[in-house]
């Protein structure tokens, strides 16, 4: 990632110049003198509520000197090269209009580069992003953004560079900054909200004539259910799959409802769709995602408001701000049917809310083994006066409460969290109370911020940012001494065990003799590559495991992040869960 940056760098700073020669709709010969320099930057910022993958510290010091309406051809042509192919075109332009994408020719749609950085959401949105590009004639992607016209990055950080380019602003950063960055010196060309992706070529091709285009209403409706997203990861056999998108929790610390709008789900047909389109290019393993993915609601089929059911009672001892009218299919109703129509396909979700979790829910997961038995939990504190302060809608008993109910329908659920250091007004008293939450669990892995302030929020309308930093870095630092103390015996629980593992791909650590992949629990583990019976298709017969195999392997050690084992057989999922304990007896017979 740092040479593609470093590469990026130079690219930007590149001095060379070159005449572009654009040919209007109106077929009129134009010349211009250009910059060189790929045009278009994007930096998107997902959303700020505290969830997986978001740490990042992305500061690249781009140049200042970007065109500002170029577009450039594939190849860059010396001053004679462009006079004489402008003569070639003038002739050209007394033929016949019958003469097809002449204007194409000269000037195709630019090829792109990306580079995604931050949590899931992103590099679903940048997957979007490219499917829609795609569509209108940008079908290039390049790997080198020396080849670029175009160049996409998507993180959750703002480049705090004192020269900072000309850039395309998406996602939740464009709703959140818009009136700042288009005032910033003239900084951006493009600012693109959330819900707006589909008007991107339309607003490039305004910067193509020297305009800047803006565009960063929210939407009620928009979910891009209809978008095909364009995998970045094409050799992976995981993948994410939107299903919601907004959130409508309000919690006071949070800027998601204000950057990504309120919640809509995606119709489950177009979710069912999806999948099976991953599951013919060889994914076993689908990440569904939403802002709150599992408050999902598919209303897409009620007409007018409904009474709610049993499956939309809230956990027992949560509530909520807002109110839902219109009550369609649940999360666990798309579980289901997910479950039940890829039984060879694994299924996790990120990022919930600990009020969804109702009993069906629970047991759904509990019944369905390629649902896994990993639960993301956000408690935020483990003190009920800042939960109150933070308007999460539970106690710290409550959900002490559902932590015992989980793990007594799943006993071997695997449990994370988020947690806040320093919201407003924590005293010692309240912090304490955290790390004795965290003691009281034991999670199997956790993400840790202290509270940093967000316009437009609740809190920020409303309290006072009183804690200090100093402060806010000791408490930080405390949570994760007490939750290494913890989380070891998560890890060391599994030695011994016999476990399913998908294959991912190599060690980065040993590529060439160790292969890494994921238990249902969300643990990685590693394994010596040695020939093993495949049971999958082979019928026993011996060879070397592959990325997207589902494995046995049997545990022998643990650190308190990963474990290590032995292969013992390539399986199917449904095979492992059915014959579970057989298989194990068979296959550590067998050498």
């Amino acid at each position: 990632m740092a040479s593609s940056l470093s590469s990026l760098t130079s690219t930007l700073h590149h001095p060379h110049h070159a005449f572009l020669i654009r040919i209007p709709r109106s077929r009129s010969l134009t010349l211009r003198f250009l910059s060189s320099k790929p045009h278009f930057s994007s930096i998107s910022c997902c959303n700020d509520s505290f969830e997986p993958q978001r740490k990042t510290n992305f500061s690249p010091k781009f140049s200042r000197s970007f065109s500002q309406t170029s577009r450039l051809p594939p190849d860059i042509r010396s001053f004679h090269q462009f006079i004489a192919q402008a003569s070639a075109l003038s002739v050209s332009e007394t033929q016949s209009q019958s003469e097809p994408a002449l204007s194409s020719k000269i000037l195709p749609k630019g090829r792109i580069y990306h580079e995604t950085y931050g949590c899931q959401m992103n590099i679903n949105d940048m997957e979007i992003v490219l499917s829609i590009m795609k569509k209108a004639g940008y079908s290039e992607v390049v790997e080198a953004p020396e080849r670029a016209e175009i160049i996409f990055i998507n993180t959750c950080k703002r480049s705090q560079s004192a020269h900072p380019p000309k850039v395309v602003v998406l996602g939740c950063m464009a709703e959140r900054l818009k009136d700042k960055i288009l005032d910033a010196d003239k900084m951006v060309d493009v600012v693109c909200g959330p819900d707006a992706y589909r008007d991107l070529p339309w607003l490039l091709e305004e910067v193509e004539y020297g305009q800047k285009g803006i565009n960063t209403l929210l939407s009620l409706e928009e979910t891009y259910a209809d978008i095909n997203p364009v995998r970045i990861s094409k050799n992976s056999c995981t993948a994410f799959v939107s299903i919601m998108r907004g959130c409508n929790n309000m919690c006071s610390f949070c800027i998601v409802p204000f950057t990504r709008g309120r919640e809509r789900s995606h119709p489950v047909d177009s979710i069912v769709k999806e999948v099976a389109e991953l599951s013919k290019e060889g994914v076993k393993e689908v990440t569904l995602l939403g802002q709150n993915v599992n408050s999902y609601n598919d209303a897409s089929g009620v007409d007018g408001e409904v009474e709610p059911g049993l499956n939309w009672k809230y956990s027992e001892g949560f509530s909520s701000m807002c109110k839902v009218k219109n009550m369609g299919l649940r999360f666990s109703d798309l579980l289901d049917r997910l479950s039940l129509e890829f039984p060879e396909m694994r299924f996790r979700f990120t990022s919930p809310h600990p009020k969804d979790f109702p009993d069906d829910l629970l047991y759904l997961m509990r019944d369905r083994p390629n649902i896994c038995n990993y639960i993301h939990l956000p408690v935020q504190t483990g003190s009920s006066t800042v939960l109150e302060r933070m308007r999460r809608g539970y106690t710290r008993e409550a959900y002490l409460e559902l932590v015992q109910k989980i793990r007594s329908i799943v006993p071997d659920m695997g449990i994370s969290s988020d947690f806040i250091c320093g919201f407003y007004g924590e005293t010692e008293e309240e912090h304490e109370d955290t790390l004795s939450l965290i003691k009281v669990v034991g999670y199997d892995m956790a993400y840790m911020f202290a509270y940093s302030m967000r316009e437009k929020t609740h809190a920020n309308r409303n309290y006072d940012d009183d804690v200090p930093e100093p402060v806010k870095q000791r408490r930080l630092t405390e949570l994760i001494e007490a939750f290494h103390e913890s989380t070891g015996r998560c890890y060391i629980s599994q030695v011994g065990t016999i476990q399913l593992v998908l294959v991912e791909g190599p060690n980065r650590r040993a590529p060439d003799t160790e292969l890494i992949g994921k238990i249902d629990r969300g643990h990685r583990v590693s394994f010596p590559i040695s020939l093993i019976p495949c049971f999958d298709v082979d019928n026993g017969e011996k060879r070397k495991p592959r990325v997207g195999d589902y494995v046995e392997v049997r545990i022998l050690k643990s650190t308190r992040a990963s474990l290590f084992g032995e292969a013992l057989a390539v399986t199917k999922l449904r095979l492992f869960y059915n014959n579970v304990e057989d298989q194990a007896v068979s296959c550590a017979g067998r050498t």
